[in-house]
């Protein structure tokens, strides 16, 4: 039987791999069956077996080891050379399915029997020994081909060893403990950015013989324990060691290093300076207000360090240099620190625990006769007996001293400073009470009062912060805090379940937070305004912080998403900078810029009427400058204008030009204009700003710019040595910015419009034109006389009435010129007619018009027109078109046609008036001009003027003439009281019809309310079914009334056209459409009678009234009036009603009611 060495079974617990004495690998079953066998070095003797007693080390009893990788597919062997007796090793990587051997690596001098593969995979832990070298150990990293990634020392004595390598379950940590002299240490570190840094170095006596583990599920929970049976349980957490002024302090072993971020973003491991400790440091503490810089640390031997620095704004000088720190002089001793955080500049607050073997045994003079073990929060307070010289570090002469003790007999969780008390912090305790701490008085009762109890925590959060707000009101302080499995608490309950890191924001100098800025574990930043947290509006409008693509673009202010997975809020950069500083996973810093803090800064600076800040940060962020003049409103602005102006000076002219253009843009360039030429001295800046303000106006002023700009050029063309010649630019450098803010071809346009040719040219050179482009027409231009030159340029700029102008001016010689301008552009005429004094040609000029408007259909205007320019022949045919037919018989007799010429125009005109559907206006033509009493009567019956056709027969004194009237008035009256007959019914009909839909509405309505059903869950088609008893009414269809005579056939299809307008007015209605009930209503509105209606129903029955027809006469007006009060009272009745949802049994009364005086009215 073999003796076994060492054994490890796989990560899933199925096989065993065992080393035995003989230096052989077995991997063996959970059943004790062997897989399989293997020589752990090829060259032993005798097939692979030394039979040889093994000679064991005296540092360690076992040479060899086993690990396996995290998925247990491979396992890595540690074994020395058979034939060495030095201590030169060799890694083997074996795989688990076949035993085969996948890599090895060199032969190296390792310590002991060290082996530790990563869970992860990717890396195989070993320590070289360096004792041979006069060196410390050296931890190696080795991949799984047997070739070495990387490895670095442990910063031992030399003749320290490592005893053990262990990973934790997420791979960031690994933990060794290193045997010295005097003491054994556990440590711990951590990689990022290509770096190993130092994180803790807890130390026991060396007789413990101190050995750990880490916790297989938790990854930041280590356990140790000693010889004695003296077990210890490490939670650690990570804190970011970030102050609120943005400094960053880094702990690597006995280093801290330290960063100003607002300064510079180095990522660590690179730092502005170091401070250097006597030993590793455990905790660190920061103090970073009133002008007063402190950092205090507590080291792995038990001492304890303070050092002040000097203002940050000359670390400057500090840059690269290593800082030296003292141990504070003390006669106490302090126990194991933790906790630590500063009350005042002079006072900090830490637990300390006492009577474990990795702590300092607590003083029995401190403690009394009463002195026990645990854990204690006590005061330290220090003085510095050394002058601090300011500009310069103070890192030695520093005396500290335990000025309170309480014993606790709870756990702590974490300490935070309480911002709005001097000399006081809240204390958590385990399970997440609160309690509040003030210096020489302790620890309030926990729970004593309700404001302890809603400021406390569901559970433990390692990570706390506590925050001044200002709601409009007395400053008060906010507590936050962080769980393990990532719950934000606030205020007794969860504001957040997903949250990895957090921090604050404020955009106020007395650091009073105005914003929330917090991180999920789905990679979304977020900023949360402290507005709406303490207003209860977080799920509101953040919808429990859980991100949506189909949110709006102004709601995605609130979410960012972080672009590299597990980045962590390390920090803020407060007011204007408005920054948030993120640390990836692979180390390095990201500075984010979050539109809603940005803006938040920006609004905060035109608020404290900060407009250089305001524009800076604009400009930096390419935020729309709109803001700066929409924030207080464009009218305030302009009051403030002078101060902007003041303070954007020594900001660059085209600052300006980031205005958009809209109506307010005039005024608000306007101000700034005379701003500019009053308070600011003249020198080329101002120059640039005044022509910006130029160009971007609304409308762009840019000939006034480019007269400016000719000025410059008359300066310099004179060659004058005036001293205010160096006041403004050179006329080059204006005419660059200038066409630099504008279209360089409106600048060329807006210099023709100039009238200067020669300063066109020069903007075309500027504009980098091509010279075949512009010059021949500028030479063109320049071969013309003054005003037709100007002539041209106008019509090139669309400038007519300038053009028509200088055309005028030019004289008679142009005169076909400018009749063509003013055919082409007609509203010249009235300019034209103005400008032009001869009369002949202003004949012409109206006579064009005339034709102008002719061609547009305007024949009225065209006739008066002509009317002014005599001529009469085109305003009779412009009358006649128009179908004037006074105008075309006034002009008739203007130009003194013969009788029969007249007679026959007048038969033509009554022709097209009665074609055009005006026989009214026919018959007074075939009356006063044919003479035709005949037509003029069946006209004017045409045309249902029943008085005038009356009074026309007696005139006339023709019996056949008053029979036909009278015939014609007894048809009219019938078929009207047909009409009005079957309206009479029809709204009986669309009544019924709406009080039905209602009812039935109202009924699903109330039906669906009792069932707790919304009203949306009525459908369209059930709505809509009404009574079957109704379904025989055709209420939608529209009835005629046929008679014999030609009168009464007009007024059936007058009757038609107008039932037909009615309907298309009131559009169709559709049985069970949504919207028949409100369709149905505005039907019975529309049957109303017109103003047209009456006339001719009071026309028609004075007729008849003369004619002796009295009965029917009262049987029109009663069933006239009869129809008239029924659609009034049916309209009423459905107003009244479709106002409420109330089923009334008065509707169903008055609907019974109508039917019944329905029925009798038929019998």
């Amino acid at each position: 039987m073999e003796a076994e060495k060492v054994h490890c079974p796989s990560p899933d617990g199925d096989l065993l791999g065992i080393v035995s004495g003989l230096g052989q690998i077995l991997v063996m079953t959970h059943d004790w069956d062997l897989l399989y066998e293997n020589a752990l070095e090829e060259d032993q003797p005798d097939g692979g077996v030394d039979v040889r007693e093994p000679t064991l080390s005296s540092t360690n009893t076992s040479m060899s080891s086993v690990s396996w990788r995290g998925d247990g597919k491979y396992f890595v062997t540690l074994s020395q050379l058979s034939n060495c007796s030095s201590l030169q090793k060799r890694l083997r990587v074996w795989e688990r399915e076949s035993g085969a051997l996948h890599a090895t690596s060199d032969s190296k001098a390792f310590m002991g029997a060290v082996l530790e593969w990563m869970p992860s995979g990717a890396k195989i832990a070993a320590v070289y020994d360096r004792r041979a070298e006069n060196e410390c150990p050296e931890i190696v990293f080795y991949e799984r081909n047997g070739l070495v990634r990387s490895s670095f020392r442990i910063n031992a004595p030399v003749d320290a060893t490592v005893e053990l390598l262990k990973w934790n379950c997420s791979s960031d940590l690994l933990a060794s403990v290193v045997r010295c002299d005097k003491y054994d240490t556990v440590k711990v570190w951590f990689f990022s950015n290509n770096h190993w840094y130092l994180k803790q170095e807890i130390r026991y006596p060396r007789q413990d013989g101190v050995r750990f583990m880490w916790d297989p599920i938790k990854p930041l929970e280590l356990i140790c324990w000693t010889l004695e049976g003296q077990i210890t349980v490490y939670n650690f957490s990570w804190i970011t060691a970030v102050t609120d002024n943005s400094i960053a302090l880094v702990v690597d072993e006995s280093k801290i290093l330290v960063t100003p971020l607002s300064l510079s973003l180095m990522p660590p491991p690179l730092h502005l300076f170091s401070l250097k400790f006597p030993s590793a440091v455990r905790d660190v503490a920061s103090y970073f207000k009133n002008s007063k810089n402190f950092v205090a640390a507590f080291l792995s031997d038990g001492g304890f360090c303070v050092v002040e620095l000097p203002q940050s704004d000359t670390w400057e000088e500090l840059e690269g240099k290593e800082i030296h720190v003292e141990a504070c002089i003390s006669e106490t001793v302090f126990g194991t620190l933790a906790h630590l955080t500063w009350l005042d500049s002079h006072l900090l607050l830490a637990v300390s625990h006492y009577g474990f073997t990795h702590s300092n045994y607590i003083s029995q003079r401190l403690l009394g006769e009463d002195g026990r073990h645990g854990f204690y929060l006590q005061e330290i307070e220090i003085a510095c007996l050394e002058d601090h010289v300011p500009g310069s570090v103070t890192s030695s002469g520093w005396h500290a001293k335990v000025s309170y003790i309480n014993y606790l007999e709870q756990e702590i969780i974490g300490i935070a400073p309480n911002p709005a008390k001097k000399c006081s912090a809240f204390v958590q305790f385990d399970g997440g009470k609160i309690s509040e701490y003030t210096s020489a008085l302790g620890l309030a009762i926990i729970g004593g009062t309700t404001e302890n109890e809603v400021t406390s925590f569901s559970s433990s959060c390692p990570w706390m912060s506590v925050v001044l707000v200002g709601n409009s009101g007395p400053l008060k302080h906010l507590l936050f805090g962080l769980d393990d499995i990532g719950r934000l608490h606030f205020g007794g309950k969860i504001l957040c379940n997903n949250c990895s890191s957090f921090s604050f924001y404020s955009n106020l100098v007395d650091q009073v937070i105005t914003h929330l800025i917090l991180a999920t574990k789905q990679d979304f930043l977020l900023i949360v305004d402290i507005d709406d947290i303490l207003h209860g509006e977080v799920e509101s409008k953040y919808e429990n912080f859980v991100h949506t693509g189909n949110r709006r673009k102004e709601e995605n202010m609130n979410f960012i998403h972080i672009w590299e997975r597990g980045a962590k809020i390390i920090g803020v950069l407060h007011g204007d900078d408005a920054a948030v500083i993120i640390q990836t996973t692979r180390g390095n810093l990201e500075c984010i810029y979050p539109r809603k803090l940005v803006l938040a800064s920006i609004v905060n600076a035109l608020i404290q009427v900060r407009f250089r800040d305001a524009l800076l940060m604009v400009r930096r962020h390419r935020i729309d400058f709109n803001i700066i003049v929409d924030h207080c409103g464009w009218q305030a602005f302009l009051r403030l204008a002078s101060e902007f102006v003041k303070q954007a000076e020594v900001v660059q002219a085209q600052d300006f030009r980031g205005f958009d253009a809209n109506n307010k843009v005039y005024s608000v360039l306007l101000a700034i204009r005379k701003a500019l030429e009053e308070q600011v001295p003249k020198s080329p800046a101002r120059e640039l700003c005044i022509l910006t303000t130029l160009a971007r106006s609304d409308p762009p002023a840019l000939e006034e710019a480019l007269k400016r700009i000719k000025g410059i050029r008359e300066l310099e063309l004179l060659g004058s040595n005036d001293p205010g010649r160096i006041s403004y630019p050179s006329a080059e450098e204006a005419l660059k910015h200038l066409l630099w803010l504008s279209d360089s071809e409106a600048v060329f346009e807006a210099a023709l419009g100039l009238y200067d040719l020669h300063l066109a040219a020069i903007v075309a050179l500027n504009s980098q034109r091509d010279p075949k482009e512009f010059l021949p027409y500028l030479q063109e231009l320049e071969c013309m006389p003054r005003l037709i030159m100007r002539y041209n340029i106008d019509l090139r700029l669309h400038r007519f009435e300038n053009a028509l102008k200088h055309i005028i001016s030019a004289g008679d010689a142009y005169y076909s010129d400018c009749m063509n301008l003013l055919q082409k552009n007609p509203q010249l005429f009235p300019l034209g007619l103005q400008l032009i004094t001869d009369p002949a040609k202003r004949m012409q000029v109206l006579e064009a018009w005339g034709d102008h408007l002719s061609d547009k259909k305007c024949f009225e205007d065209a006739a008066t027109t002509y009317l002014c320019c005599s001529s009469l022949e085109k305003a009779l045919k412009a009358y006649r078109a128009c179908g004037h037919w006074s105008g075309v018989l006034t002009v008739a007799g203007l130009l003194k046609l013969e009788k029969d010429a007249v007679m026959q125009l007048a038969h033509e005109l009554c022709e097209e008036l009665q074609a055009l559907g005006k026989p009214g206006e026919a018959a007074k033509i075939a009356l006063e001009y044919c003479g035709d009493v005949n037509g003029g009567i069946s006209l004017l019956i045409s045309a249902r003027d029943w008085e005038e056709a009356l009074r026309v027969a007696f005139k006339y004194m023709q019996e056949d003439l008053i029979s036909d009237v009278n015939n014609a008035s007894l048809e009219g009256a019938n078929a009207l009281i047909g009409e009005y007959e079957e309206g009479l019914e029809k709204v009986g009909k669309y009544l019924t019809r709406y009080l039905a839909v209602r009812q039935r509405r109202l009924l699903l309505a109330a039906k669906l309310q009792l069932e707790d059903r919304p009203v949306n869950d009525l459908e369209d088609d059930t709505a809509s079914e009404a009574s079957s008893n109704f379904s025989g009414m055709s209420a939608y269809t529209t009835g005629t009334t046929r008679v014999g005579s030609a009168a009464s056939v007009s007024s059936s299809v007058t009757s038609k056209a107008r039932d037909s307008r009615r309907q298309r007015n009131r559009g169709k209605i559709r049985p069970g459409s949504p919207g028949e009930e409100i369709a149905l209503v505005e039907h019975l509105k529309g049957m109303c009678l017109t103003d047209g209606a009456k006339h001719e129903l009071r026309s028609l029955l004075i007729s008849l009234l003369m004619l002796g027809e009295e009965d029917i006469a009262r049987k029109l007006q009663r069933v006239a009036e009869s129809f008239q009060l029924s659609q009034i009272a049916a309209v009423k009745l459905a107003e009244d009603t479709i106002s409420t949802d109330i089923i009334n049994d008065q509707d169903i009364l008055w609907s019974t009611t109508y039917r019944k005086q329905e029925l009798i009215h038929k019998i």
